[in-house]
């Protein structure tokens, strides 16, 4: 089985602020740059989720009473919302393999409190304070990432994006 040439599988392109939750095998697509995404999958139930977050907290997150149409831009609602639909399907913190990507410092000013880092800081908050077990990353840097999301299987397959022509002077 070749996962990047199957094709019976169906296809998702994940834009920023958007998560997916898949129970059907699915090929998920997504570019980042300082975004963060984070994988969630159940070995046992073959459910997959992934998000591609924007920003690292909501400021209105303490008076959402349901899901805001901009919630998933935010890296804690996100992760809240895919933990919490995780719970619905029985599945329990321990369970759920999760994988990081993103974070990049695109704009090259290597701050520790670049946008990028924030979103991983945040990310890495949320998971030490859910007890989750991060099991691969790939997070920082000033160069973007093409992931390849496979939601039955958990696996990612990464590609960095470099550009040569940064820092370069003409």
């Amino acid at each position: 089985m070749n996962p990047l040439k199957d094709s019976y599988l169906a296809s998702v392109y994940l834009y920023p602020g958007e998560v997916s939750i898949c129970e059907e095998p699915t090929r998920v697509i997504t570019v980042l740059g300082s975004c963060v995404s984070v994988t969630m999958f159940n070995p046992g139930s073959k459910i997959g989720a992934i998000c591609h977050g924007t920003l690292p907290r909501c400021r209105a997150r303490n008076e959402c009473h349901s899901t805001c149409i901009e919630a998933f831009k935010f890296i804690d609602c996100a992760l809240h919302y895919m933990l919490g639909r995780f719970r619905q399907y029985g599945i329990a913190n321990n369970e759920i393999e999760i994988k990081i990507f993103g974070g990049a410092d695109t704009l090259r000013s290597k701050s520790s409190n670049s946008i990028g880092s924030q979103n991983i800081q945040t990310t890495l908050d949320i998971m030490d304070e859910n007890n989750l077990r991060v099991i691969a990353a790939d997070v920082g840097d000033s160069f973007g990432r093409k992931l390849v999301f496979f939601s039955h299987t958990g696996e990612v397959y990464l590609k960095r994006l470099k550009n040569d022509n940064c820092g370069k002077r003409r």
